[in-house]
């Protein structure tokens, strides 16, 4: 009978020592002192000026190339950069190739990865302290006491322990254990963010760098056609003048005219050098020969029209955009952690285990041995760094707010001037186009006239200018409409 009671009571405390430890747990971090977290207001209009459907375009008389007008059909829906892929938004086949490099090898990517890397490793240290550290140990010891103390023979005493148990574990009261914990998931889903934006500059970047290599080697291609003309124009001129058929002046003017073209081809020879130089920087090797734009690329992108009307809140799926919201989040936890760190602190110690003179006995019946020491810690004056921590950490949270949507409104402004860019972009390139079959009709008009001996020689070197200039205007606006696209993807934020 009182073998039952001893086991009963056994069972008893075991029960109650197991339901202490379930609400221990359950009690800690049953509390957040962190204010509720709401998305500031973006402060800006609810849609984008310019954005203009291939509707609008078409009957605002625009006439795109056809290769465009049928991107354009094919566009039934708004262009949502963020849920297009770029293998899918870029469809020169080149310029897919070239990203897929760069996103190998640029060392600045490979930082931000990196980046990801350890701020998973922090939260992870920090979600570890929201449970009870659990160590297990044994030691021994052996000692000799002289007879002088003992007062008779010298003994030797050994003792042998196993212990379990927990030290300094925190009981989260307060909610300070985990606001840390949440601001460091913070931190590391900002990372993230901050890799997706790096990743979608690395690709606009590597895109845009394609198409200035690509424009110089055409303007340095059109150097060196106006190089050949002007200075076939040069010999002529040089013939005319042995024959006493043309001025001195002619003949320096048409000597200008060479020099300055053969400026040019120098010039933009080093400039498609320096392109070839950044594209390799980019892609952390160096641009494979295959690979190198031809002279005209007529287009790199698969891309749609912006219906009118759409959402300013496409914003908030940019990747800076969402980094700063991580921070703002993180901000508002550490809030919570600086009230938490206001009030008292519990520490539970406890531990469990045997112990025996020998080690044939250490784990026999009769040498448990248990100790259970919680410790509770309430500050009470600290020359008010509890209170400034507090007030630091308000004030952090309001900077961020700020910077948010700064970050909104920068996104905003960013996405507008694309679209300004692009709602003109057609009809400065039917402009162009004019301007320069109208200087090259009349530099064909002006060489016929001098040839028949009507008009002066200056009058064929200023429409041979006016051309030269025109030509190049309409190379640099090639570049600057699909440059635009490139922009378009990036400020939207592209899909990875």
């Amino acid at each position: 009978m009182h073998s039952n009671r001893l086991t009963a009571r056994r069972v008893v405390r075991t029960s109650l020592l197991g339901a202490a430890a379930a609400a221990t747990l359950t009690l800690a971090g049953c509390m957040s002192l962190a204010p509720n977290y709401t998305q500031p207001a973006p402060s800006v209009p609810d849609t984008f000026p310019h954005a203009t459907s291939a509707a609008a375009a078409a009957a605002s008389g625009a006439t795109a190339p056809l290769a465009e007008q049928k991107s354009i059909a094919k566009a039934d829906a708004a262009l949502v950069a963020a849920d297009t892929p770029w293998q899918d938004y870029f469809a020169d086949a080149n310029v897919r190739k070239l990203i897929g490099i760069a996103l190998e090898n640029n060392r600045d990517l490979r930082v931000s990865i990196l980046n990801i890397e350890k701020a998973r490793a922090t939260y992870r240290v920090r979600e570890a302290a929201e449970l009870p550290t659990i160590d297990a140990g044994g030691a021994g010891s052996v000692y000799r006491t002289p007879g002088a103390v003992t007062g008779g023979s010298p003994t030797i005493t050994r003792e042998y322990t196993a212990t379990l148990g927990t030290t300094s574990y925190e009981l989260d009261l307060w909610g300070r254990v985990k606001n840390l914990s949440d601001a460091a998931l913070a931190s590391y889903l900002n990372t993230v963010e901050a890799k997706r934006a790096a990743q979608i500059t690395l690709v606009a970047n590597v895109a845009t760098a394609y198409l200035t290599w690509a424009s110089d080697r055409a303007l340095e291609a059109l150097a060196n056609s106006t190089l050949e003309s002007q200075q076939a124009s040069y010999d002529i001129t040089k013939g005319s003048f042995d024959l006493g058929n043309a001025s001195a002046l002619d003949l320096k003017e048409a000597e200008q005219t060479v020099a300055s073209a053969r400026g040019d081809v120098a010039r933009y020879a080093a400039q498609v050098g320096q392109d070839e130089n950044a594209l390799a920087l980019l892609l952390g090797a160096p641009v494979p020969a295959e690979l190198a734009p031809p002279a005209v690329v007529s287009s790199v992108t698969a891309a749609r029209e912006l219906a009118a009307g759409v959402p300013s809140t496409v914003l908030l799926r940019r990747p800076d955009v969402l980094e700063a919201e991580q921070t703002l989040r993180g901000a508002n936890a550490d809030i919570g952690a600086a009230r938490a760190a206001m009030f008292p602190t519990v520490t539970l110690t406890a531990a469990g285990g045997t112990a025996s003179s020998g080690l044939s006995g250490l784990f026999k019946a009769g040498t448990g041995y248990w100790s259970f020491a919680p410790n509770i810690s309430l500050p009470i004056f600290d020359g008010g760094s509890l209170r400034a921590s507090l007030d630091a950490a308000k004030v952090t949270q309001k900077i961020d707010i700020a910077q948010y949507q700064h970050t909104v409104q920068s996104a905003f402004k960013e996405v507008a001037d694309a679209l300004a860019t692009r709602a003109t972009m057609q009809a400065r390139r039917d402009a162009q186009k004019t301007l320069v079959d109208a200087a090259q009709a009349a530099y064909d008009l002006s060489l016929a006239r001098y040839r028949a001996g009507v008009d002066a020689y200056t009058t064929v070197l200023t429409n041979q200018r006016t051309l030269y200039t025109a030509q190049q205007d309409d190379i640099t606006l090639q570049l600057a409409w699909q440059s635009n696209l490139v922009t378009l993807y990036q400020v939207l934020g592209g899909g990875a």
